[in-house]
């Protein structure tokens, strides 16, 4: 029996029971760290700047932290990744889901510099450390138990889920960001609204969990148990994993700096306020979110290489001349918003076929851990530094065009690494 046979025989009802389950987990896992990102100066005051510091010091170290916690990824994917492969899709993504909610809530709950001093920032850290590993074990077990319970022709569709939950977890922190920064003053916010979004994460952890603990493990996973197949060799493992962190380096890059960094960036190098900040952030994840399910569809038809060769494309072409229109002051708002808009649109193309193009680099003995490290090891260094080096090369260099030469550089390079997909790849059954 093969492969594309052992998915078809998935009713549907568990195939979309696994897509709510493998995507509601994502959901959590972005909405905290884009609210991470929408409050980091809010952040950066009551924990990295004491009494006499620097804003633009305290917001550098709040991205350091941001930062770490991503190259706590690569780690956790391994850890993770290899419990998924060996012992199965399913118990890895309680796991990580429990770690997740409970660090995050933690947040919270933290004392501020100004009451416990230098120990604030390293406990928020500790915390981030520990979201960053349960994050990187949850992009390759979702990713996973998504396209093996896929049924034939449709790995890209249920693989853009996993992005799109992405984009609706974006979305989810700044709408409450955004109505925090509403409905309270300004000292109210700072001083103690700004927890609010983080021990949200509770209950909505505790729904991911309860979806989890009611899944089945993926028949290609209970397939490749009963009929073992030698692992490829160590050597071919890491050359996919370098591969596939290539292919969507743009993808992490350019999806930091328009639907996460931009608020910081739209306050610090052009002076917007909070509010205008938000709204441009959630303008620009609507787009994204508008256009990632779609791309992973058309990704079924016409092959993965097309679709995110154009969206790769269209991030180098347009990044410059985007940033130049949010710093026009005559721009309208109207077209500063479609701006925003049609850059999130553009990230989507390369977010949608992402999740299914890396699953289809692996074979399922290997795909939890190489997809994962694929995937955490790009954005540790791509998404994970966009903050810091975009604020530190700013502050440097008094440019305010580097978040666009960012993510135009990133994709550039992605388009060397996404010649090398196989237009028939879509069509193949997973190893």
């Amino acid at each position: 029996m093969t492969t594309s046979a052992a998915r078809s025989d998935v009713p549907r009802t568990r195939s979309r029971r696994a897509l709510v389950a493998g995507s509601v987990g994502n959901f959590v896992e972005w909405y905290e760290f884009g609210v991470y990102g929408y409050f980091a100066t809010i952040i950066a005051a009551n924990f990295f700047t004491p009494e006499g510091g620097s804003d633009v010091e305290g917001l550098v170290k709040t991205y350091a932290s941001f930062a770490l916690a991503f190259f706590f990824r690569p780690v956790g994917a391994a850890l993770f990744g290899r419990v998924g492969d060996r012992i199965g899709r399913r118990p890895t993504l309680i796991l990580v889901i429990g770690l997740m909610t409970l660090a995050t809530t933690l947040i919270g709950l933290l004392p501020t510099y100004a009451t416990v001093g230098a120990a604030a920032p390293w406990l928020l850290t500790l915390l981030r450390i520990l979201q960053g590993l349960s994050a990187g074990g949850e992009f390759g077990g979702a990713v996973s138990l998504m396209t093996e319970f896929a049924p034939p022709g449709r790995r890209g569709l249920y693989g853009a889920w996993q992005s799109f939950t992405v984009a609706l977890g974006l979305l989810g922190g700044a709408g409450v960001a955004a109505v925090l920064a509403t409905v309270l003053s300004e000292g109210a916010l700072n001083d103690w609204g700004w927890r609010l979004p983080f021990l949200l994460t509770l209950p909505l952890g505790a729904v991911a969990l309860w979806l989890r603990l009611r899944l089945e493990e993926t028949p290609v996973f209970r397939k490749a148990d009963t009929e073992p197949v030698a692992p490829p060799p160590t050597a071919e493992v890491v050359r996919a994993i370098l591969l596939g962190a290539g292919r969507i380096m743009g993808w992490a890059a350019a999806g930091y700096t328009f639907l996460v960094v931009l608020p910081s960036y739209l306050q610090s190098a052009l002076n917007a306020s909070f509010q205008e900040a938000l709204i441009a952030t959630v303008l620009a994840n609507l787009g994204f979110a508008a256009s990632i399910i779609p791309a992973g569809l058309i990704s079924d038809r016409i092959g993965r290489r097309t679709v995110m060769l154009t969206g790769a494309v269209l991030v180098v072409l347009l990044a410059l001349p985007l940033m130049n229109l949010l710093q026009d002051a005559s721009t309208s708002t109207a077209t500063k918003g479609a701006a925003v808009f049609a850059a999130g649109a553009v990230v989507g193309l390369l977010a949608g076929p992402g999740p299914a193009m890396l699953a289809e680099m692996f074979p399922t003995s290997v795909r939890c851990t190489g997809l994962g490290l694929a995937y955490s090891l790009s954005n540790a260094v791509f998404s994970g530094c966009a903050g810091l080096v975009i604020t530190e090369l700013i502050k440097r260099t008094d440019n305010v065009d580097i978040p666009a030469y960012y993510a135009a550089t990133t994709c550039a390079v992605s388009v060397f690494a996404l010649l090398t997909l196989r237009g028939d790849d879509h069509r193949r059954a997973l190893r």
